[in-house]
């Protein structure tokens, strides 16, 4: 059974109606614009495991899926119309992959009974889901990274990185500002020095910023960048030759294009990640045997095993899951979005379940309640390896600082429910 993958165009007419007996996902992709490159391949991942899930499984619980694709080209006005476009059609939930789109959609999902995953970006309070009833951010957001940044620097420092100066060079947009705060208290914390360096997206341009790292020294730079700013930054540190292995940053740095350009000046740079590294779990043997070898792939298969296209696997992994555990729990396979938001808020990831998915240690253990919807906020760190090319894990996937990160949720949270006049969701 083939997976239907609808892309739709904007300005187009839709199809009249939904066809209740497909499970609609949507894919919110950017396959053009100054993001393509990390955008192509999550949206590949994305779109190949619900192709394996139709050809191997029949779909989810014997329902077909069917993806619908609307190019966004990481841009919000853009993503707001594809899912005004989209939602019709039976959309059960929604991966915006901008932080910029998940803003602007949560009170429009919220209001419409569809559910929103920004897996590992977002806004990050909206782990709350006392007052953030529709969207979901685990296994991790960006506060957990700014956490499992510093205290992977704790840990390799003995413990103490009092008087250390850390930069944060960050795209200075709603998701590179995102960790700041976590970052100040954290400073506050440890007695590390912060330095604060934006740099205007897309990125090409880091000049200023990369002389005054060298003229500041700073122990360590911790970089939230996307596109191409990434292989930029990597570049200029190899140019003013900043250790690598203090470079560290965010799941969204850290793919293979952001380092194959600078060639083995990039050897050593770290990443922080919430998943599995490589292909050599058992699903990818199905991949090939169901997706790959009958030509079904959704791009040319040139990315599978990548950090972006796992990335994507892992979405709809978790996606399929969740729509599994709201089959079980309204005694139906045609669900509605609403059911959808019930099962990934019941959703708990275990290695038996990896196992089962054939995704042995492709991710940390996690669970979702109504008050959490952001997991167990477990990080590891990769570092890149220019002779191999290849990523490699140095760190599981440990905690985070609970007590300043709840902290920061709950008075985030709690001043947003005050500004929309949002009642406690859960009982």
């Amino acid at each position: 059974m083939k997976m239907q993958l609808t892309t739709v165009v904007l300005g187009t007419v839709l199809a009249a109606g939904p066809v209740m007996a497909d499970l609609v996902f949507p894919s919110l992709s950017y396959r053009t614009g100054p993001y393509a490159a990390g955008g192509i391949p999550f949206a590949d991942g994305y779109a190949d495991y619900f192709t394996l899930l139709n050809e191997r499984d029949d779909g989810i619980g014997g329902v077909p899926v069917r993806v619908l694709e609307c190019e966004t080209g990481y841009n919000t006005e853009k993503g707001v119309e594809c899912y005004e476009a989209t939602k019709g059609e039976g959309a059960l939930v929604y991966q915006p992959m901008s932080t910029g789109i998940t803003y602007q959609l949560i009170p429009k999902a919220t209001a419409d009974d569809i559910p929103i995953h920004s897996m590992g970006y977002g806004r990050t309070s909206a782990k709350n889901g006392n007052v953030f009833s529709h969207i979901f951010n685990y296994p991790a957001n960006y506060w957990d990274g700014a956490s499992g940044a510093v205290n992977y620097l704790l840990e390799i420092n003995g413990g103490d990185i009092s008087g250390k100066k850390i930069a944060l060079l960050y795209h200075n947009s709603a998701y590179g500002k995102e960790p700041i705060r976590t970052l100040e208290e954290l400073s506050r914390k440890h007695g590390f020095a912060l330095s604060l360096l934006p740099v205007d997206p897309p990125g090409q341009e880091q000049k200023s910023q990369w002389l005054q790292i060298r003229r500041d020294r700073p122990d360590n730079v911790l970089m939230w960048g996307w596109g191409v700013m990434n292989q930029v930054a990597v570049q200029e540190a190899a140019n003013i030759r900043f250790p690598m292995e203090n470079f560290i940053g965010i799941w969204w740095s850290g793919s293979e294009t952001d380092v194959l350009a600078a060639g083995d000046a990039a050897n050593g740079y770290k990443a922080l990640t919430f998943h599995g590294i490589g292909s050599d779990f058992p699903v990818f043997d199905d991949i090939q045997t169901y997706v790959v070898d009958k030509g079904l792939t959704a791009g040319a298969g040139d990315h599978i095993g990548t950090v972006l296209y796992n990335r994507g696997l892992y979405a709809a992994m978790l996606a399929a899951e969740a729509a599994r555990k709201a089959q079980e729990i309204h005694s139906t396979a045609e669900i509605t979005s609403g059911m959808m938001r019930d099962g990934m808020e019941a959703l708990e990831v275990t290695p038996t379940l990896m196992e089962e998915l054939g995704l042995p240690n492709f991710g940390p253990s996690f669970a979702v309640t109504c008050e959490n919807h952001g997991g167990d906020a477990l990080v590891g760190v990769k570092q890149w390896d220019a002779s191999t090319q290849e990523w490699s894990l140095i760190s599981d996937f440990k905690p985070t600082d609970v007590e300043i990160i709840s902290v920061l949720i709950n008075e985030d949270s709690s001043a947003y429910a005050a500004e929309n006049n949002i009642a406690p969701n859960c009982g």
